[in-house]
């Protein structure tokens, strides 16, 4: 906790320095400055586009990829602008934060299972595997279950080691929502949430790290966001989905599980989703902010900086760079959820965007 709250005060004390440097440099301007942190699976659009929108109106924004529970947190101690998180607070945890919180999609991303095995070009891994593989029942890469599920593979004599986050992550939570639905045991037993007590396996700190440990450990496999096995070349399994297809992450299926409906607030998990097509870990991942911006002295320039933002965000400009880092633009449905619950955000009770 102490180091995810030192981690924002260095980025917001950054934010200050530069933003004052900015107002030195354009006396009577009325700059503004935005900073954020949370989760880590949006890290490699974000920083595309947080760079686009700075180059374009000359504000800063400022993002520390500290995991969805840190932006949560962030957000709660009002140290940030806005937070960032792979999993939308339920009611009870809405019911803690300190004023009312709404989310805005950003863009739609998959975790995928991500192994180390030199020579296994493809994997197949089916629902009742990955149940048995990260509840440590199957422990060896040679294991009969696996041999059967993937004919014509040469699967080695290897221990199998499993990566895991150690911090508080939206990925987890994407990742044990779908294992949650697809196993009653691992329900029962470990369940859905941002941090879990792991039946087997070695932890490692954000994506990055998974990523890292899983490219370094000949045997292992894992769950990451794709972006980060994408850029660093790591294999990723075909995993099947509620119709029994065996699906490859890309922007194609992991755009099909958006497909059914989005209730008004966008808080719905994607995974297992019933669409053929899908790729079945995919989900949101949102801004979170507080719906009333007049808060602890918070300015209204401040406010109206925010909400112009996050605007832009859900803006086709910004969405059609989604892709160019691996991730799905939100559908048409999703924009216009984002935009009405937006329009919604107001000033001590005045409107901020019209």
């Amino acid at each position: 906790m102490k180091v995810v709250l030192s981690f924002v005060l260095a980025v917001v004390l950054l934010s200050a320095c530069q933003n004052s440097s900015k107002k030195s440099n354009d006396a009577g301007a009325d700059n503004v400055s935005l900073t954020a942190a949370g989760a880590t699976f949006p890290m490699p659009y974000y920083n595309l586009v947080f760079k686009d929108y700075t180059k374009e109106t000359d504000v800063l924004v400022t993002y520390g990829g500290i995991g969805s529970g840190g932006g949560i947190r962030s957000l709660k101690d009002k140290v940030v602008d806005f937070g960032a998180t792979d999993a939308f607070l339920s009611d009870a945890k809405l019911a803690e934060m300190p004023g009312d919180v709404v989310h805005i999609p950003t863009c739609i991303g998959a975790v995928v299972i991500a192994y180390n095995l030199p020579g296994v070009d493809e994997l197949k891994l089916s629902d009742k595997l990955l149940e048995k593989i990260f509840m440590g029942e199957i422990t060896n890469w040679n294991d009969p279950a696996l041999k059967s599920n993937n004919e014509g593979v040469n699967l080695p004599d290897l221990e199998i080691t499993f990566v895991h986050r150690s911090d508080g992550s939206g990925t987890t939570h994407i990742f044990s929502d779908y294992m949650s639905k697809v196993s009653n045991k691992w329900a029962e037993e470990v369940g859905a949430g941002k941090s879990l007590k792991w039946p087997v396996g070695m932890g490692a700190k954000g994506n990055p790290g998974v990523a890292g440990t899983i490219s370094q450990t000949e045997g292992a496999i894992g769950y990451i966001g794709s972006e980060f096995a994408f850029a660093q070349k790591i294999q990723t399994a075909k995993v099947q989905n509620s119709s029994g297809e065996y699906i490859e992450p890309s922007i194609a299926s992991i755009s099909a599980a958006a497909q059914g409906e989005i209730p008004a607030d966008t808080r719905v998990m994607l995974t297992n989703s019933s669409d053929p097509a899908s790729y079945p870990i995919s989900g949101f991942t949102w801004i979170i902010l507080y719906k009333d911006q007049a808060y602890d002295g918070r300015s209204q320039a401040q406010a109206k900086g925010t909400l112009e933002f996050l605007d832009w965000l859900i803006s086709e400009k910004a969405q059609g760079q989604a892709e160019k880092v691996n991730y799905a633009p939100l559908p048409e449905a999703a924009v216009a959820k984002a935009k009405a619950i937006l329009r919604s955000v107001s000033y001590g009770g005045e409107k901020i965007l019209n």
